[in-house]
């Protein structure tokens, strides 16, 4: 993707606003506590007019920067948020849906869910959320704590951070969501010696080194106390979980 990940710093007063996203997630979003995810009202969106187009006008806006006069940790940021926002868009203009996963919008005759469809155009280039996450942030910048922060929509996944990302704030935030997410029984848990982690470290396993090994590396780098007791009696993965349904602040968590 020839989008570049280091530029000359922009203005600060012609840096993209997020004021308009901050907004709609202190609105409508709910964290969770004890490490149940963070959840959207996606109906509630769906049935407030005003803030629909707030949100689609975000993204406009947004469609219209440069990121390219971006610094880098600015430039990681806007694209989280244009994936976020997109991701919640999305949703909502298919809403209700138990899944992300069952807006098949995708090209392809086997597509499964929205990544692959172009959705928005930014700086002359035609993208989708799979060109955002795989072609852009990951193949850009190489922070594997991308996917901490970028967020599908689902209860498996790290939380939709509850404020927007910037560039000032980028590498806490990026700890923060790494910490939360492991620490959750989503991102790692344990019950004996047996250790389940989310398929998140299967699928970007070469994010996190190419091995089990390396995935387990991760885990323990930000596992806390508790967790890091029960790591103790850990050799390797037992198994890799994910639940793709809806983060939905309207339906009670899925039950195991």
């Amino acid at each position: 993707m020839a989008m570049s990940a280091h530029a000359n710093p922009m203005d600060a007063d012609t840096r993209p606003d997020h004021a308009p996203w901050a907004r709609l997630l202190d609105i409508y979003l709910t964290e969770g506590a004890g490490g149940a995810p963070n959840r959207f009202d996606y109906g509630a969106l769906k049935a407030a007019p005003a803030d629909r187009a707030a949100l689609k006008a975000y993204i406009e806006a947004l469609a219209q920067a440069d990121p390219e006069a971006l610094d880098r940790d600015e430039a990681f940021a806007f694209w989280v948020n244009l994936y976020n926002a997109l991701t919640v868009d999305i949703v909502v203009d298919h809403y209700p849906v138990a899944s992300i996963r069952d807006i098949d919008i995708s090209p392809g005759l086997f597509s499964n869910g929205p990544w692959g469809k172009k959705l928005v155009s930014v700086a002359g280039l035609e993208l989708s959320l799979d060109d955002i996450e795989h072609g852009i942030l990951r193949a850009d910048f190489g922070d594997r704590r991308v996917h901490y922060a970028v967020n599908c929509a689902s209860v498996g996944c790290p939380d939709l951070a509850p404020a927007p990302y910037t560039g000032a704030g980028l590498d806490a935030m990026l700890d923060r969501a790494a910490r939360a997410y492991v620490n959750s029984p989503r991102g790692a848990h344990v019950e004996g010696d047996r250790l389940t982690v989310s398929s998140i470290f299967k699928w970007y396993m070469k994010d996190f080194g190419g091995t089990e090994e390396g995935v387990l590396s991760e885990i323990r780098r930000y596992a806390g106390p508790e967790l890091s007791g029960k790591l103790e009696t850990v050799t390797g993965v037992a198994a890799y979980d994910y639940d793709w349904s809806l983060n939905d602040a309207r339906k009670p968590e899925k039950s195991e």
